[in-house]
C-alpha cells in the first residue's frame, strides 16, 4: 500500500498495539476509514481501498474481533497526541466519546 509519509508517521505511534502482520491489515483499515464515505464498515472500507475482490477478506474482519489489541491503549495514545497538539499549538479540542470501538476488544 502506498500512503503518504505524514500519514505513516502519525499512524506509526499505534503500531505497538499490534503484531506485525495485524499492523499491516490495520493500516489498510485505518487508511480506508479515513477515505471512506458513508458507513465505515469493513466491506465499505475494502471497496474504498480497491480490495473488494480480495479472496481472504475475512482477515480484515479478524483485526476487529479476534486479533489481540487494546482499544483502551489506542485511546490513551490518541488522547496523548491530542493533548500534545492542544498544548503546543494552543488549539482548543472538543472530545466526544463514542464507545462503539470499545465493544470490539479482540481476543
Amino acid at each position: 500500500m502506498n500512503i503518504t509519509n505524514s500519514i505513516v508517521t502519525i499512524l506509526s505511534v499505534f503500531a505497538p498495539l499490534f503484531s506485525k502482520p495485524v499492523w499491516e491489515l490495520a493500516q489498510t483499515l485505518i487508511t480506508g476509514a479515513m477515505l471512506c464515505q458513508g458507513l465505515h464498515r469493513v466491506a465499505a472500507i475494502l471497496r474504498t481501498m480497491g480490495l473488494q475482490y480480495e479472496k481472504t477478506f475475512c482477515k480484515y474482519h479478524r483485526v476487529l474481533n479476534r486479533d489481540k489489541w487494546s482499544g483502551l491503549k489506542g485511546a490513551k495514545i490518541l488522547l496523548g497526541m491530542l493533548v500534545y497538539l492542544a498544548v503546543n499549538l494552543g488549539i482548543p479540542i472538543m472530545i466526544i466519546v463514542d464507545e462503539t470501538i470499545e465493544r470490539r476488544k479482540g481476543a
